[in-house]
């Protein structure tokens, strides 16, 4: 029976509880404020289920809700990657620790931690060329994230209904690691634009080869809460544009939904998890086209 996670001991949680009390009395708000923005604790919440029981950023649930709030594109993605470092952390540190504890020594997870170094290092080469070179985004976000999604859920959707099972695969050979530094170098591209991108990228790659599908959503969760933290001091100490008062609300629902995401994987199969994920993509992509 595996253990729950180390977020939810009073160790952790109580503190994280105190801290989160202190910075709302200190923000300065009104109380009458607290209700209006309390929603957004849902919000964080649904968003890092949803982004860490696929491997997808939470982005793909709050950059609709936002581009409907009127924010700007930089509120947006900005205050998307600070609710990611909430949701996206505590689901990578729930997922790592179940790796620990139950998967260390399966074979199907061998390559885990090879996976999230490479990635990683990618991710965050091909984030920081954007914000390093000012690369400007090709399209408008609204347009970029409706593509980004449709052509993403199609792609699952073909993945589930036209590629015949095999077996399982376990070891990473030579061009996996060419194909994951192009991808995450990409993904990181994209997520500079979007605040969504490697993790879905990487993850679909990893079930396409085969491998076990839990853990390329482990391994995608992992590197997308990284790839979100070395991204968040360009929205923050370069150029702050966090809506923080949204991330105050939202980044704490988030932890818990991050928990709650792994218990939701084990019980989906592979082929219901990839529709479910694929199924959101296409609508929010349909609806924004």
């Amino acid at each position: 029976m595996s253990k729950p996670s180390v977020l939810l001991t009073p160790k952790f949680f109580l503190p994280f509880l105190i801290a989160w009390s202190v910075l709302l009395v200190f923000s300065g708000m009104p109380f009458g404020q607290y209700m209006d923005y309390g929603l957004f604790s849902l919000l964080g919440v649904l968003g890092a289920i949803f982004a860490n029981s696929t491997g997808a950023g939470g982005g793909v649930i709050f950059i609709p809700m936002f581009n409907q709030l009127a924010f700007t594109e930089a509120q947006a993605i900005a205050t998307s990657f600070g609710i990611q470092c909430f949701g996206m952390t505590a689901g990578a540190i729930t997922w790592y620790q179940h790796y620990r504890q139950e998967k260390r020594d399966l074979t199907l997870w061998h390559g885990f931690n090879r996976i999230i170094l490479v990635s990683t290092l990618a991710s965050i080469a091909g984030i920081w060329v954007i914000y390093g070179y000012d690369v400007a985004s090709p399209a408008s976000l609204h347009q970029s994230f409706s593509w980004f999604s449709l052509l993403l859920g199609a792609f699952i959707v073909c993945s589930v209904y036209f590629i015949k099972p095999k077996r399982e695969s376990s070891k990473l050979v030579w061009f996996d690691y060419i194909a994951i530094v192009l991808i995450c170098l990409a993904g990181g591209a994209i997520t500079a634009w979007l605040s969504v991108g490697v993790g879905e990228l990487l993850a679909i790659y990893l079930i396409l080869r085969r491998f076990d599908v839990t853990m390329a959503v482990a391994a995608a969760v992992v590197v997308s809460a990284l790839t979100v933290w070395s991204a968040i001091w360009q929205h923050t100490l370069v150029d702050f544009n966090v809506y923080w008062q949204v991330v105050v609300f939202a980044g704490p629902g988030a932890v818990l939904g991050g928990i709650i995401a792994k218990s939701l994987v084990t019980y989906l199969s592979a082929r219901r998890l990839k529709l479910f994920f694929a199924f959101w993509l296409l609508v929010i992509g349909t609806a924004g086209i």
